[in-house]
């Protein structure tokens, strides 16, 4: 299986305009790509191939007064980003005919400056390396100093550099590990997540929603109002602009955390975890749409899908249209909907109280198939997980080597190849 781990960069203002200069030619080659693929098009010709791409925009690119600064950079960062403008068109032809599961992609667009986020990549041809000081050492850029928390547990062959909308920068590594094997007694549970309660175990544990957003909506409000009278093009905008982005990078980031930290808990602790589908597009467009966001159900959700693999562990979806909060857990008799106001009811049928969170969650146990079938066996299909497609990961064979990470470095929190990068709590 394969994780993302990103640890956090420091460069020196040097090195952060030779990441700058890095950043813009990888977005003149994206462009040009896009550029050259668009124009085939309304020609009526067959798009180019990633051979001739490669020739014009980059060799022969290089030797031309307008693009000469191209040569200023890594060969292999423009490369890379030739690859990743022929995946962003396949993924376009794959949503469209339907190969490509998940919401429709659109076609893509050019690259600006002022996207939230940049990144370049470097592969094994670009020969970085980590130095014997615990630096990540890039071609034309230096030894970047790095935060490590641990060593990393196989040899990755690439390394993303990330810059954020908050101006931090961010070493992305990919890596194959195994399983981790753990006990197999654990119990089932099931799951039922809200805004009141982020999550209600169907064994009567609640777990209060922190609201992470609702708790610093007045220093944003304050960094936005700051924000809006600054003149537009000056440097003091500038400036406010990267104090907004910090104080909602400081909320993903604590979001973030609480959802590692809640989701690593329950599948150590359990051996089948249900969870309800929920709609969240079509809640997230209702009167309670700052709730949801701030709630991040998907990404909750994703970190135990992925994460159930590394230590054997099951989740399982039900149906979002499961009347898990009309039918008794104890009898089974549904009795229909209740209004939103109605927490604590009594079965009409058997008598028993039941609290409304705790009888869905253990309902939603009973819908995903937890319980013993006819023929004695449990059903618990695999969950799915993997890194992103078009990124390098660990070189073949070295999934038991060591990466030569600093001793004594402490640290970093691995992530999914499809999350965000999540950062440290430190502040440059």
């Amino acid at each position: 299986m394969q994780l993302r781990y990103a640890f956090r960069l420091y460069p020196t203002p040097g090195q952060q305009i030779a990441l700058a200069q890095s950043f813009g030619c990888a977005r003149v080659v994206f462009n040009d790509a896009v550029r050259a693929r668009q124009d085939a098009y309304e020609a009526g010709e067959k798009a180019p191939r990633a051979a001739e791409l490669s020739k014009r925009l980059v060799t022969e690119a290089k030797k031309t007064p307008e693009r000469s600064w191209l040569g200023t950079v890594s060969a292999v960062v423009l490369q890379q980003s030739l690859r990743d403008a022929e995946q962003a068109f396949k993924n376009f032809f794959d949503s469209i005919s339907g190969k490509r599961a998940g919401c429709r992609m659109g076609v893509p667009r050019f690259k600006t400056r002022r996207d939230r986020r940049q990144s370049i990549r470097f592969t094994a041809n670009a020969r970085w390396s980590v130095t014997r000081g615990g630096k990540l050492r890039l071609p034309k850029i230096g030894d970047v100093p790095v935060r490590w928390s641990r060593e990393l547990p196989s040899t990755p062959s690439s390394v993303t550099v990330i810059k954020d909308a908050a101006g931090r920068y961010f070493a992305s590594f990919v890596i194959d590990t195994n399983p981790e094997s753990i006990g197999t007694d654990a119990p089932d549970v099931g799951i039922d997540l809200g805004l009141g309660h982020f999550a209600v175990l169907s064994d009567g544990t609640k777990i209060k929603a922190p609201k992470f957003l609702r708790g610093a909506e007045r220093k944003l409000k304050r960094a936005q109002q700051a924000l809006s009278r600054k003149e537009k093009g000056s440097k003091n905008r500038d400036k406010a602009r990267f104090k907004v982005a910090r104080a909602h990078a400081r909320v993903a980031d604590a979001r973030r955390e609480f959802h590692h930290q809640l989701s690593t808990q329950l599948i150590r602790e359990n051996q089948a975890i249900a969870v309800e589908d929920l709609a969240v597009q079509g809640l997230a467009r209702t009167r309670l749409a700052k709730s949801v966001h701030d709630a991040g159900w998907s990404a909750f959700v994703a970190m135990l899908e992925y994460k159930a693999p590394l230590y054997g562990r099951t989740v399982v979806r039900i149906g979002r249209f499961e009347p898990t909060s009309q039918v008794c857990s104890h009898c089974g008799v549904k009795d229909g909907p209740k209004p939103l106001h109605v927490r604590v009811w009594q079965c009409q049928a058997c008598g028993v109280w039941l609290d409304r969170d705790i009888n869905a969650a253990a309902n939603v146990v009973k819908a995903a198939g937890l319980a013993v079938t006819a023929c004695g066996a449990l059903v618990r299909p695999p969950g799915p997980s993997g890194a992103r497609s078009g990124e390098a990961g660990t070189r073949q064979g070295d999934l038991t080597a060591r990466s030569p990470a600093p001793p004594g470095a402490v640290g970093i929190t691995g992530v999914h190849a499809g999350e965000e990068v999540n950062s440290t709590r430190s502040w440059a």
